[in-house]
């Protein structure tokens, strides 16, 4: 067979495998077994490895292969993948419609029953996949919705993912918004198999997808049988779609997975029927959801909502009910914020609820404890609100409980704890406290304490502050313990030999900064620390080119959060 040949039937058989992997894995309909697809795809492997100009980004054969990553670049997203405001109830999605009517209305707009679309929101790991005449280029986390992480050759391991368009004529661009997750069933299958090789069992199923896209490797994304859901279109070019619920059809026929049980209803009571309807079916799916997302169909109406802040006027997120469990209260600590804020939390039995094993949980105020009335040594309700953040809902006071070998009664326990009060002086620095009139917040007043200092810095120096990669919360308290840093100034003074230095042929390296060597390209051995001090070094370096509200957010000031310091 001449090249010329072999182009052609390259072409072929990349079409043919192309579709049967998606009749597999987007349409769960296979027509050939796996031995043929693997016969077509052997056939295409030798093609490729006889002449290698053969080779095309969107060949199956390319989805896995590429060499593990030093690191992810960050990738700007064409358009901002926002964030969704919260609907906890029935009550306050009615609210939500009612508000967008009013605004319609203002702008005379007089819809007196708007058409909504209604998802499940996968609890997973959001992405953005960028096609360009139809073949895909970029794949990127959310991050901060601005800007995410590169994570292109871990995507295109996922047999769900479209490496081309299945389409005649595609756009010159489209962003595909979707979801990343493990199904329910992969997720057991995939512990038993880490359990039976000694490896620890994954937590649970959305941090397994979350770790498994950012892993430097992708062959080991490749072994995780991850599978993606696609919900929206973000930024396109040469796209003419009226609405949402058309713009899903036109991901169905470009080959893109989209969950078959999103529907379009009309009217706020149709789509809160149709979230109480997804939150009854919630247990017996095959993939975790932690809600249902409502959106307005019409684009038009959607651009004319618009959006505040963060979040599109024209979509909610409906969160259903919280799994709740009953552990001990051991205690309630204290930290102190950057600006000076005491922020009580409480000291848990160990407790699995939804999906993670909670040790500690924020208690918000003083005013708050004393409002649920929660006292050390409690039988204590814990959720996890939007199952994410954990929660103490309040005090068992019903039945009995065990203490010390004897079964006693919760009320009576409960009134003989005694009630827990705020301290005095600040736990970082010992300087009195004080509550200023018409707050509920107690803050320490010193401007020197050593724990406002710290998380001063951790704010400075995070990714919609300043950015600076590779220090984390434990290399900023590592470098505070160690007098290195003081204040945000000290990040600019730090050099290479703060972090680590050989002195005689040794790794000297900072307090738990390290010290190890590995071999490096040419087999000669190399300090992994000091490459890990300069990344750090470059980070800072490029932090001064940050833009003036970036930095303007990275003081700290008071009241002005990312938002403000836009404006």
């Amino acid at each position: 067979m001449n090249e010329a040949a072999a182009a052609e039937r390259a072409r072929e058989l990349r079409r043919i495998i192309n579709r049967h992997a998606y009749l597999y894995y987007v349409l769960d309909a296979p027509e050939i077994d796996d031995a043929v697809y693997d016969l077509l795809y052997r056939e295409l492997e030798t093609l490729e490895e006889e002449y290698p100009g053969l080779r095309t980004p969107d060949s199956p054969t390319q989805r896995v292969g590429a060499a593990p990553l030093e690191g992810f670049a960050q990738v700007r997203h064409l358009e901002p993948m926002l964030s969704l405001a919260n609907a906890r109830s029935e009550d306050e999605l009615l609210a939500w419609d009612q508000r967008n009517r009013r605004l319609l209305e203002s702008r005379g707009i007089d819809e007196t029953r708007l058409r909504f679309v209604v998802e499940p929101k996968i609890d997973g790991l959001a992405i953005s996949l960028v096609y360009r005449d139809g073949v895909l280029t970029v794949g990127a986390t959310r991050g901060d919705g601005e800007v995410g992480e590169d994570v292109t050759t871990n995507l295109r391991t996922i047999g769900s993912v479209p490496l081309r368009l299945l389409l005649d004529e595609p756009p010159p661009v489209v962003e595909v918004r979707g979801e990343v997750y493990l199904p329910l069933a992969a997720f057991a299958r995939l512990n038993e198999q880490r359990l039976a090789e000694g490896l620890p069992a994954f937590v649970n199923p959305r941090n397994s997808a979350a770790g498994s896209i950012r892993q430097l490797d992708p062959r080991v994304a490749a072994a995780r049988p991850l599978a993606v859901w696609c919900y929206a279109i973000g930024y396109s070019e040469g796209l003419e779609l009226q609405d949402h619920h058309s713009a899903l059809e036109w991901l169905r026929a470009a080959g893109f997975r989209v969950n078959p049980d999103i529907v379009t209803v009309e009217g706020v009571e149709a789509a809160a029927a149709t979230c109480r309807a997804w939150e009854e079916r919630r247990a017996g799916l095959d993939f975790d959801i932690d809600g249902a997302v409502v959106k307005v169909d019409s684009f038009a109406l959607q651009r004319t909502l618009g959006s505040v802040a963060h979040d599109p006027r024209w979509a909610i997120a409906y969160k259903f009910a919280p799994t709740t469990v009953t552990t001990r209260l051991h205690s309630i600590e204290v930290n102190v914020g950057r600006t000076g804020v005491l922020t009580p939390f409480a000291v848990l039995e160990p407790a699995f609820v939804g999906g993670v094993t909670v040790e500690r949980a924020t208690l918000h105020n003083e005013d708050d404890i004393r409002r649920k009335d929660i006292r050390p040594g409690d039988d204590v309700i814990l959720q996890r609100a939007g199952d994410v953040i954990p929660q103490v809902v309040g005090p068992v006071t019903t039945g009995e409980t065990e203490v010390d070998g004897r079964r006693v009664s919760r009320a009576e326990r409960h009134a003989a704890l005694p009630e827990w009060s705020m301290p005095r002086t600040c736990p970082a620095c010992g300087v009195e406290t004080v509550r200023e009139t018409g707050e509920v917040a107690v803050r320490c007043p010193n401007r020197s304490c050593p724990a406002q200092l710290v998380e001063s810095i951790k704010h400075f120096v995070g990714r919609e502050a300043m950015d600076i990669e590779g220090i984390g919360e434990e290399t900023v308290a590592l470098l505070h313990d160690q007098g290195l840093i003081e204040n945000v100034a000290d990040l600019y003074a730090l050099r290479r030999e703060h972090f680590v230095r050989v002195e005689g042929g040794r790794v000297v390296a900072l307090p738990g900064f390290g010290g190890k060597t590995r071999k490096g390209a040419d087999g000669e051995p190399e300090i992994v620390e000091a490459k890990r001090a300069d990344k750090v070094l470059a980070a800072i370096e490029a932090s001064k080119r940050r833009p003036f509200a970036a930095v303007l957010y990275a003081l700290g000031i008071r009241h002005v959060g990312a938002v403000t310091a836009q404006a």
